[in-house]
């Protein structure tokens, strides 16, 4: 998947890690940021999608599709698409011309919306990354969970530069006996979460 990454997407990648970290710097308001996750996260979640079992593919929180660019790759590899939910239409606008330009409109599904309005689409999930707005983890795991098949993967962004936020939410999967569950420290940590067999 790494070693073939075509050049439109390439170039994509490297514009929104440019502006992410020119946000980081400049005090760009907080909604107003891309908030994307690093390239090693990128890279983690493609390994991980690639090898999730069968299922859909789905992701909580687009922002300008950065993350949706790596989880593309591992698409094209295992010859699925990505469903990808964003509430904030600025939001919406950025990844559709990211997706554009990038030539991913044939992995990519971006809907316009709430996951947890259109949870009941799924019932099959083999890989989801979770990555919005804090708040709602807790009711977007509570949903995700029980829709992965056997093998299928949560991953969720910012387990431990959100931690104070999240501990409810990381005490209760870590001891959830539906899933074997850990926090890796790569990229802003990541909660991974395998459903049992």
């Amino acid at each position: 998947m790494f070693h073939d990454i075509p050049t439109d997407m390439l170039k994509c990648m490297h514009e929104l890690e440019r502006r992410d970290e020119a946000d980081r710097a400049d005090g760009t308001s907080r909604l107003d940021r891309l908030r994307q996750i690093p390239e090693e996260t990128g890279r983690f979640l493609a390994l991980w999608a690639a090898s999730a079992p069968e299922g859909a593919v789905i992701e909580i929180g687009t922002s300008a599709g950065y993350s949706a660019l790596w989880l593309s790759l591992a698409c094209r590899a295992r010859e699925s698409t990505l469903t990808t939910f964003e509430v904030l239409p600025q939001k919406v606008v950025l990844a559709r011309e990211t997706f554009a330009r990038a030539g991913v409109n044939d992995l990519v599904r971006l809907v316009e919306g709430d996951f947890l309005d259109h949870a009941d689409e799924f019932d099959r999930v083999g890989f989801c990354f979770l990555d919005a707005e804090k708040e709602v983890y807790e009711a977007c795991y509570n949903v995700v969970v029980p829709r992965l098949v056997p093998g299928g993967m949560l991953i969720a962004d910012n387990a431990i530069n959100h931690r104070k936020t999240l501990q409810p939410m990381l005490d209760a999967a870590l001891v959830d006996e539906r899933v074997d569950a850990l926090v890796v420290p790569i990229g802003k940590g990541e909660l991974v979460c395998r459903r049992k067999t």
